[in-house]
């Protein structure tokens, strides 16, 4: 699990600040925040709610823009991109998973995991053979012809986890990804994205408020008032 094993780091952030307002009442949601992820490893983000978490994993990923700073994503400087450069980050290299899921209610589990490759134009025989690869991948391989409201919190999060891996990205987002789910079930969302960590490569950078899910990361990264502590 050690990140020595996986090679250099896939996200650089060095120098970021992001504010909101200004003057006296500014809110000041991240001061000077500098890290790098390595490749292949799972990273926790952990703190209290407002101390920045959620801006630092939109900033990471292109959803929204620091006021000073550079981030890197798999050699692609995410602050200098346009829009037209942050759409195809995010269709190629970096998935999101939310806590609230975001799954499209009129679809079945299925096609919402081949949504993305259906926006990447993959063939239909090829696209068929990764969504039912990826619903075994997480342990949903019977439920595929299901909607989202005949499924449970935790399954429709794994279809969420599915969706985010059908592209391959090189990094997935996860903002309190079991936020909406009991403990026992948050704990085996958490076990699948540890585990596609191992047979998927992919590197995950998730914001967690439970201790008891630290202990899958490879590396946990705490956050006090906009600041990632050293």
């Amino acid at each position: 699990m050690s990140g020595d094993l996986a090679g250099g780091p896939l996200v650089t952030v060095r120098g970021v600040h992001r504010s909101f307002g200004s003057g006296p009442t500014a809110v000041h949601a991240l001061r000077d925040v500098s890290f790098d992820v390595t490749a292949g490893t799972m990273v926790a983000l952990v703190g209290r709610s407002g101390s920045g978490k959620t801006t630092l994993l939109n900033i990471v990923g292109g959803l929204d823009h620091p006021d000073a700073g550079t981030v890197v994503v798999d050699g692609a400087e995410v602050t200098g991109l346009d829009d037209d450069g942050l759409s195809q980050l995010r269709r190629a290299k970096v998935a999101y998973v939310f806590q609230t899921f975001g799954l499209i209610p009129v679809m079945t589990a299925a096609e919402n995991v081949g949504v993305p490759l259906r926006l990447a134009r993959m063939p239909t025989a090829e696209r068929e053979r990764r969504v039912e690869l990826l619903l075994e991948l997480v342990g949903l391989a019977d439920h595929g012809e299901q909607r989202p409201a005949e499924l449970s919190g935790g399954q429709q999060q794994r279809v969420a986890i599915a969706r985010a891996l059908a592209a391959s990205p090189r990094l997935v987002i996860a903002d309190e990804p079991t936020g909406q789910l009991d403990a026992e079930t948050g704990l085996s969302v958490m076990a699948l994205l540890r585990g596609v960590v191992e047979s998927e490569g992919v590197t995950v950078l998730v914001s967690t408020h439970d201790p008891v899910m630290m202990a899958l990361a490879d590396r946990v990264m705490r956050m006090h008032d906009g600041q990632v502590d050293p």
